[in-house]
């Protein structure tokens, strides 16, 4: 399992690494070498996480290593998506640094396997954590092509705008997913908290770092839906936003502590 582990970190790595060198060097070939160890990654990536539930006989997302684990995955596998169905190359060289940075988090933190706790044995487990898992990685992704939107604007060129309205469009559609996800995180960890402890909501610094990460985020929605904000604006908010979701993820079981210290 380790050598799975270090081995993906390691090819996540060497994928980021070849992809600032395409950038740098406009050479295609090394694009698709990084393309190539990137799914190679992915692929080991995959496979660790599917041994650890079968190990654990749980699904792998109990504690913060697991769900960072989770997280990274999840923000790779969107990238795949994107670059496979919308044509994104453009989004590699962001977010690939994004999977590694997520991973080598991950690998900081404890590893091994432990029992769940006796609240978290519930069948909302699987759906509220994995929620929160589709949602913080549709953000941070939108805040990765609003960095890339706003690297590309600042140079001006007249051919870059069908790419940047493609940009603009991704972003808005992961943060509406990300939303969607989100709200479904609220709710059942609000079900699910009413049958562990007795109330829906008990304002612990995780639950409010949700609220208020999913306000931010409600607000980026009105101000597209009924001020008819697009372009630089929002591809600023988006990217400016990312702080936040890292925050609720890693900053409040680190710097607070909460029902939700576990995690």
């Amino acid at each position: 399992m380790n050598i799975l582990f270090f081995g993906s970190l390691l090819l996540y790595f060497i994928a980021m690494a070849l992809q600032f060198a395409t950038v740098a060097f406009k050479k295609e070939k090394l694009g698709k070498a990084a393309w190539f160890v990137f799914l190679t990654a992915f692929a080991a990536h995959t496979v660790y996480i599917i041994v650890r539930g079968i190990v654990a006989r749980r699904l792998p997302l109990s504690n913060q290593f697991e769900f960072a684990t989770a997280f990274a995955w999840g923000v790779a596998l969107m990238l795949l998506i994107l670059r496979t169905r919308m044509k994104a190359e453009w989004l590699s060289v962001i977010a690939m640094p994004m999977t590694f940075f997520l991973l080598s988090f991950a690998a900081l933190q404890p590893r091994e396997i432990t029992d769940l706790m006796p609240a978290l044995r519930s069948g909302w487990f699987g759906f509220h954590i994995g929620s929160a898992v589709i949602s913080y990685s549709a953000f941070v992704v939108a805040g990765c092509i609003g960095l890339r939107y706003i690297l590309l604007a600042r140079k001006g060129r007249e051919e870059d705008s069908f790419k940047l309205k493609q940009m603009d469009w991704l972003s808005y559609r992961l943060v509406a997913l990300g939303v969607l996800m989100l709200t479904v995180t609220i709710l059942t960890g609000a079900i699910w908290a009413e049958q562990a402890w007795s109330a829906f909501w008990t304002w612990d610094p995780k639950e409010v770092w949700a609220l208020i990460t999913w306000i931010i985020y409600v607000v980026y929605l009105h101000l597209r839906l009924r001020s008819k904000k697009q372009g630089l604006s929002m591809a600023w908010y988006v990217m400016i936003a990312v702080p936040v979701v890292l925050f609720t993820f890693a900053g409040v079981n680190t710097l607070m502590s909460g029902m939700h210290s576990y995690a």
